[in-house]
């Protein structure tokens, strides 16, 4: 689908209207205490008032002003559109860190045009942080932001938000094969750690186990910045599953021979 520069000047202001809506419902839960619900799963998964909300407000506007677009998010599944445009939602990516009270977390939104998203936005209203990114570039706050280079392991700073969503023996020994090389190993960050990839300040970052809406707002906010972000076999991201992003595509071509193998 062709999309004008016109038409994605009007996207972008519209998923920043929803990354205002969001962060009206959550803010007044952040640091507060509050029920948390259990998703269940492999990992405690939690989910708040929060998040439901957040969500509810983003899919509102988005049935007011596109009700022709599809619409993916956490808390309330898929919504088939007549469009190919489909908005890509994470109400709060991070909830973990957002019930223990830290500013790791961020609001996820992206418009995929039915081959892969073409506009990726991250809100972090605690800290009043705004990425977004396009093929025109990615900015914080409307200035442009840019990875930076490594093209070496030894320099290197690898981010995971937690070595518990690696789930087979495989996955676990080809993280720390690249773990063992680098200079610095952080856990924690969720979408967080995407975004101080693409503003240059990490370098790699390999997880597993993401679900679409984890992840592709945060891809077009990477590439616009210079980096690349791909499956742990070399493709797309936008499904999910295991993901490695790199600020430097040579060092992406290293981690990925250490992954790409692995079942």
């Amino acid at each position: 689908m062709t999309i004008t520069a016109e038409q994605l000047n009007k996207f972008s202001a519209f998923a920043e209207c929803l990354a205002d809506a969001a962060a009206a419902a959550i803010q007044p839960h952040f640091r507060q205490l509050s029920d948390i619900a259990d998703k269940g799963g492999r990992l405690f998964d939690p989910v708040t008032v929060a998040d439901t909300s957040a969500e509810r407000a983003m899919r509102n506007l988005i049935a007011t002003h596109y009700p022709d677009h599809g619409i993916l998010g956490e808390e309330e599944g898929v919504v088939h559109g007549t469009s190919e445009l489909t908005w890509v939602l994470d109400p709060i990516d991070g909830t973990r860190a957002f019930v223990t009270g830290l500013p790791l977390w961020g609001t996820l939104i992206a418009l995929n045009d039915g081959q892969l998203p073409i506009l990726g936005l991250m809100n972090q209203p605690f800290t009043r942080e705004r990425f977004i990114g396009t093929s025109r570039g990615s900015c914080c706050n409307g200035v442009k932001i840019k990875t930076r280079p490594c093209d070496s392991l030894s320099y290197a700073t690898l981010m995971c938000t937690t070595p518990d969503m690696f789930e087979t023996p495989g996955q676990q020994a080809a993280f720390q094969s690249v773990a063992d090389k680098v200079r610095l190993l952080r856990y924690g960050g969720d979408c967080y750690a995407y975004c101080m990839l693409a503003s240059g300040f990490v370098d790699i970052i390999v997880e597993a186990d993401l679900k679409p809406y984890d992840i592709q707002a945060l891809i077009p906010i990477i590439e616009g910045a210079g980096g690349i972000i791909t499956s742990w076999d070399g493709r797309s991201a936008q499904n999910g599953g295991t993901v490695v992003a790199c600020g430097d595509p040579r060092l992406h071509d290293q981690v990925l021979e250490r992954l790409r193998h692995v079942t």
